[in-house]
């Protein structure tokens, strides 16, 4: 990452790629039919209508988390509810954006 990047935070794909190399875990937020047509390989499923639920398990992993879902809108919703809970966390946008 650049000085820029650093002083103004960087791109979103950077921050991405960053706690990836961090070994983040991967939450990908589309329903059950949409995550098994097609995810990204090590992704696991927690549905955004389960993410209130699942902090527990979400917390579990004590690793920073990567949301994506179809387009970024649900996972947008994700990372604002994961945030408050005090755990590193990054919206991917849309799971094709994960497939570089």
């Amino acid at each position: 990452m650049g000085l820029l990047s650093k002083i103004f935070g960087g791109s979103r794909k950077e921050r991405v790629d960053e706690l990836l190399a961090q070994g983040a875990v991967i939450i990908d937020v589309r329903n059950p039919g949409e995550f098994a047509a097609r995810n990204h390989k090590g992704s696991i499923n927690i549905p955004l209508q389960q993410i209130a639920q699942s902090m527990n398990k979400i917390k579990a992993h004590k690793k920073p988390i990567v949301v994506c879902c179809a387009s970024g809108v649900r996972s947008a919703k994700a990372k604002s509810m994961i945030a408050k809970e005090g755990i590193e966390v990054e919206n991917a946008g849309g799971w094709r954006a994960l497939e570089n």
